[in-house]
């Protein structure tokens, strides 16, 4: 993979609100803006999710420290 964007670039890609993303993944709004934060922190099966909410493939959304 070439490139990588940052989770909160990747919700602001898919055209979601902070707290519409929260919403469709299940979470609260503050964990979203704590992963945001530190990527690294969101375990794989949210990685999933996340990549499937946001139309991205997971390859190219930042999941690291």
């Amino acid at each position: 993979m070439d490139f990588q964007i940052s989770l909160k670039a990747a919700r602001v890609n898919a055209n979601l609100t902070l707290i519409e993303a929260a919403k469709s993944l299940g979470i609260g709004k503050d964990t979203l803006m704590k992963w945001e934060r530190n990527p690294g922190y969101v375990n794989p099966i949210y990685q999933k999710k996340i990549s499937e909410a946001y139309r991205i493939p997971i390859d190219c959304i930042f999941f690291g420290i």
